[in-house]
């Protein structure tokens, strides 16, 4: 599940009304929620191998307890946004698909290059041509290609590389 990075976001209106902060238990069930919607929306020929339950699951006892995950908040207090690092890799960074296009990627790319100085990697899918942009427009170069039979969605993918 941590296979892809799906993130979008242009330099648009609305990125300052959030504040991005390290996520809590109480936001797993949100941030999961945010994954789930994003990834139908950015992803739909892309077979999830987890249930919607798995992947709640997964953000409740693995993501907020052992990573370091991240939430976007909006000035309502919805979670606009996720996005995880374990060790060096960028393994999620999803927004809600409303919230695409107001600059929250943008600002948690920097956060991730910040919080890691010394270079970043992340996966993303091929057929994820608005992901691969945007990576690559943050100074992400392509390093790797696979036929997906390393990750659970057997789906073609990359693996790209920032360093300072």
């Amino acid at each position: 599940m941590n296979r892809e990075a799906g993130a979008g976001a242009g330099a648009g209106a609305g990125a300052g009304a959030v504040v991005l902060r390290r996520a809590r238990a109480a936001d797993a069930r949100a941030a999961a929620d945010v994954w789930l919607r994003s990834f139908a929306a950015a992803l739909p020929t892309v077979v999830r191998p987890r249930s919607d339950a798995e992947v709640r699951a997964y953000f409740r006892h693995v993501v907020v307890e052992r990573y370091e995950a991240w939430v976007a908040e909006g000035a309502d207090g919805a979670v606009a946004g996720v996005m995880v690092l374990e060790g060096e890799e960028l393994s999620q960074l999803y927004l809600a698909p409303e919230r695409r296009g107001c600059g929250i990627g943008d600002r948690f790319v920097a956060l991730a290059k910040e919080r890691r100085a010394a270079g970043l990697s992340l996966w993303t899918f091929r057929v994820n041509a608005p992901a691969r942009r945007f990576y690559e427009r943050h100074g992400f170069t392509p390093v790797e290609w696979t036929d997906g039979d390393r990750n659970e969605e057997r789906e073609p993918d990359v693996r790209y590389r920032w360093r300072p």
